[in-house]
């Protein structure tokens, strides 16, 4: 215990990896909100999809000089959108659609990287995940991003609910239900786009994932879900960061690890409490 406290200690001592903790908590944060929403919807893998379009957007901002999250934000942001229409209203299922989009940004996103000089290193930390890529302006962004889901959900947590179970009723009802589901698609791509950062593109959706299933497994009501997905998500990502630092391992990968032990012990909970 002593070690880990020192560890603790330790890290912090270093601007980035503060920085890093701050970003990536807010990030948590806010997944884990979303998150028991999209499971509940079933547009869990919306994450997935959304973070491969990020990635091919980051690798053309990266080919012509541009800041990558200038880039990727408002194209992920239009993928979201263009995600939820096809869902809807076309005749393509939604895992259809979202592996169609994604698999086809990877393969521009790789393209425009083997053709452009000089990208593969920062592209990689995109990929995989890196905490030294975090920067001042990822920290605004997760700020004003972090405040407002907050703030969405304090407000319309009842609209919320209603939508999220049955939208028929909440348009019955007089809700602006797609005026909604666009706000929450929108704060969905841009926390995929800052959490990009740390997680990669291969890993973000774990932490859309995991925190909601790990909580549906402790509770059965809407707000339990949610107050204990972003204790596990939280709680998660700062044991991933500390498995990071004191193991030398990727903080992407130590944060899914960590997931994964909660969801596995959640489990177990479950399966006893029934009995």
């Amino acid at each position: 215990m002593t070690a880990i406290i020192n560890a603790v200690g330790d890290m912090f001592s270093y601007s980035f990896i503060t920085r890093g903790v701050l970003v990536g908590g807010l990030v948590a944060l806010c997944a884990s909100v979303l998150g028991v929403i999209l499971v509940l919807k079933r547009y869990s893998m919306i994450g997935d999809g959304l973070s491969h379009v990020g990635f091919g957007a980051m690798a053309i901002g990266l080919a012509f000089n541009m800041a990558p999250l200038k880039v990727a934000i408002p194209v992920v942001i239009a993928a979201a959108f263009l995600l939820l229409r096809i869902s809807e209203n076309s005749k393509i299922k939604g895992d259809s659609a979202i592996a169609l989009i994604s698999s086809s940004s990877v393969a521009i996103g790789i393209i425009i990287n083997s053709l452009s000089e000089g990208t593969n290193i920062d592209l990689n930390s995109y990929m995989f995940g890196s905490i030294l890529a975090i920067g001042s302006d990822d920290m605004v962004i997760c700020i004003i991003m972090g405040v407002s889901v907050l703030v969405l959900f304090l407000l319309f947590y009842h609209t919320i609910f209603a939508i999220t179970f049955d939208e028929s009723f909440a348009r019955a009802t007089g809700v602006k239900v797609n005026i909604y589901k666009s706000l929450l698609s929108v704060l969905t791509a841009i926390t995929i786009v800052i959490g990009m950062r740390i997680m990669g593109t291969l890993l973000i959706s774990s932490l859309i994932i995991f925190p909601a299933l790990s909580a549906m497994r402790i509770s059965k009501r809407f707000k339990g879900v949610m107050i204990i997905s972003v204790i596990i998500s939280m709680v998660c990502f700062f044991w991933g960061m500390v498995a990071s630092y004191m193991l030398q391992i990727p903080t992407g990968a130590g944060i899914v690890v960590s997931n994964l032990i909660v969801f596995i012990i959640c489990n177990i909970a479950s399966v006893i409490m029934r009995k």
